[in-house]
């Protein structure tokens, strides 16, 4: 089983966006993103913006309206390799 872990960014391109770099154990797995108010509807949500690994890039850049559910996506995903 492996262990995310996150650290949080700044995401060059999202203004007034914080992001977390997810990490599985020692590997970089995804970069999130939380979108800002200039995103409208979007304002709030979780995006992720770069996944790595074949089972992360399907469905291709899901959104979430937390950053909890974010990371039981990507842990879910993760452990079914």
């Amino acid at each position: 089983m492996k262990y995310l872990n996150l650290q949080p960014v700044q995401v060059c391109g999202y203004p007034d966006s914080e992001g977390q770099l997810v990490f599985a154990d020692e590997d970089l797995v995804a970069v999130l993103v939380h979108l800002s108010e200039d995103f409208g509807d979007d304002a709030g949500d979780w995006y992720i913006e770069a996944a790595f690994g074949p089972s992360l890039t399907d469905p291709l850049n899901p959104m979430f309206h937390s950053l909890d559910e974010a990371v039981r996506w990507i842990d879910r995903k993760i452990q079914k390799q």
